[in-house]
This record gives C-alpha cells, structure tokens and sequence, in this order.
C-alpha cells in the first residue's frame, strides 16, 4: 500500500496517478454521522473511546474518497496529563483552568508519559491500521507554540497577548515551557508512529501571530527539535501554520518533509518562497466550499495549474473545514482533483 499510495509518494516527491487529496478538520461537525454521534457523547468522550474516535475518523474515508485518513483527536490532549484542567466549553472552546503565567506555573506541570496518559490515542490508532488497507493514515500533534499559546491564553485568542507578554517580559519561563513541551509533544508524536501512523502533521495554527523576528527567537529552535525527531524516523511530516506568508522561509528551515500553505498566497508563490526541494500542501479558501460548483471548479482548477503537475503537490484547504460546509461540495473537490490532475490537458492545465 506504502508504495502505491498517492499520498504517501506526493510528500516525497515522488510522480502519482493523480494529485492526492485530504482536508483538515474532515472528520467532524459538517457531517451528519458525526453529529449523530456526538448527540451521545462530548468531544472527550469520543477521544477516550478508541472505537468512537476510529468510527469518527472513518467516516469522511467512506463518504468521500480522500487519499489519507486523519487520527480523530484534538491537539490539546497532552495538556490533560500536564494537569492544566481543559474542558470545552460549548460554544467557547478549549477553556483551561490553570493557565501558565510564570515560572513556577511551568515548574508546576506534571511530566507526560504518552502510552499510559495518552494510551486511547494509541489504541485507536491500532484500530484504524487494521481498518485502512488502501490509504495511508495521519497522526498529528499541535505544534510548541501553539500549545504554549493556549496553555498561557487559558484558551483561544485574538490577539495573543498574554502570550507575547510572557516571552517579553519573562522570557526564562517561556523558554522553560517551550523546553516541557517540545519533549512531551515529540514523544507523543513518536509514540504515534510506534503505534502505526505512516504520516504525521504538526499543526502551528497560531504562529502566524508572530513576526519573522519573533519566530527565530522563541519558536524555531524548538519546532526544529520536534520536527528533527519525528523525520529522523523516515515518515512524510507535515508542517503546517496559517497567515504565515512571512514565515515560511524560517518555518522550512524549521523542519518538514512538506509544508503547509493557507490561501492567503498563491501556491506557486508559496512553493516558490519554500524551494522545490519540499513537498507542499494546500491551498483551498474553506470558503470556497460554500460556493457555487462552477466556483469552486474554478479555484479548484487553478490550484493545480499553479502547481504545474510538480511531483510533491499535496491538495488540501488552507484551514479546516468550517462548520456547515456542504458535504457534497467536499465530496466535489475530491473527484474534480482526481479528474482534472490525472488528465491535465483535457482538464485545461497543460
């Protein structure tokens, strides 16, 4: 399966069939089975349940013919070991009842040991690879940053503040959080692989809130040492941040075996900016789904035609699929990407 899977040869660079295609969030709210489940059960509770998480994680697989898989789970599980109270709040999000705001709060966290805090992770994704016998699986992680941006928010943000206040004023403790949570989120990631993830993307989804000075001081050294560990294992990793056009350059030199690109920058700009020597991945507007086909067809097609049928062209959105998004729309991009990549000239690309 490794060496005919579109996915798994896209992220080395290798030529494929067709461009393969996944999309972030694709197991979740938009789809009627998982509403369905979740009218039962929490966000948490289908996490801790590996049959539930499985299930949730296989129903995008079925309904729309992607060529990955990715883990049902939510990036801020490793904070439940560290011993920060996370909840979700409905219609809040994650809400953390005992922020990181100096250094005793970071001397404070509890150490993490992925296969007993973390073993239902694990466990589903054993299910899963005894389920998936032609398309690969992802496993994932949140990024350094990004974690330490919610464990110091005590929840999402606008304008991370608090975040950037701590590393201004106080900069030994954020480095000390960052050192914490590089170690715990690498053999968290590990561990997903030893358990049989083929791929894993890490996800910097507020690192776009920083300035490229910014970036090289308090954030690359640290996702270069958890990227550095998990490509050391020889699986594709996606790195991925959004409103990072500013960023890129220190984001490859960072680390990743393919790099994320949102809508905001065209994506033979972007690969451009990174090199040709990295895969990408992206770049659909999450919006666009909402459109009319025609639209969507169209945005659809110039992705590609930027990409210029390049081997290492991941197709994916620049976010997550947002709530309420129409299935069949989804559905729509997968086939239009299949069809128009394998037959570039009938399709207009070449």
């Amino acid at each position: 399966m490794e060496i005919n899977s579109r996915f798994l040869r896209a992220a080395q660079r290798l030529p494929v069939d067709a461009t393969p295609v996944w999309f972030m969030r694709q197991a979740g709210r938009y789809m009627p089975e998982y509403r369905a489940i979740r009218e039962h059960y929490s966000l948490l509770e289908i996490c801790y349940h590996p049959e539930l998480a499985a299930e949730v994680t296989l129903q995008p697989v079925r309904a729309l013919g992607v060529d990955a898989a990715i883990l049902f789970a939510d990036i801020l599980l490793p904070a439940i070991p560290l011993g920060v109270g996370l909840e979700f709040a409905k219609g809040e999000g994650p809400i953390l009842a005992k922020p990181v705001r100096n250094m005793a709060d970071v001397q404070a966290l509890r150490p993490v040991h992925p296969e007993t805090d973390l073993g239902y992770v694990l466990e589903a994704i054993k299910l899963l690879r005894a389920e998936l016998t032609d398309i690969p699986l992802i496993g994932f992680c949140g990024a350094p940053f990004t974690v330490a941006a919610y464990l110091v928010e005590g929840g999402s943000s606008r304008d991370f503040l608090k975040v950037k206040q701590l590393m201004y004023s106080d900069p030994q403790a954020w480095h000390a959080l960052m050192e914490k949570l590089v170690v715990v989120l690498s053999e968290y990631l590990l561990a997903q692989i030893a358990a049989g993830a083929q791929a894993v993307q890490v996800f910097d989804s507020w690192v776009g809130a920083l300035s490229p000075a910014d970036y090289e001081d308090y954030v690359l050294p640290y996702s270069h040492r958890l990227l550095q560990a998990v490509e050391m294992t020889g699986i594709p990793v996606i790195h991925f941040g959004t409103n990072t056009t500013t960023l890129l350059p220190a984001m490859k030199r960072a680390g990743g075996t393919v790099l994320g690109l949102d809508w905001r920058l065209p994506l033979d700009d972007g690969w451009k900016l990174i090199g040709y020597d990295r895969a990408v991945q992206g770049n659909l507007d999450p919006a666009l789904l909402f459109a009319p086909l025609p639209v969507l067809k169209a945005a659809v097609r110039d992705i590609l035609r930027r990409a210029e049928g390049r081997p290492g062209h991941i197709f994916n959105l620049g976010h997550g699929i947002l709530q309420n998004t129409p299935v069949e729309n989804v559905r729509a991009v997968v086939e239009m990407v299949h069809e128009f990549s394998a037959a570039p000239e009938r399709a207009g690309l070449a």
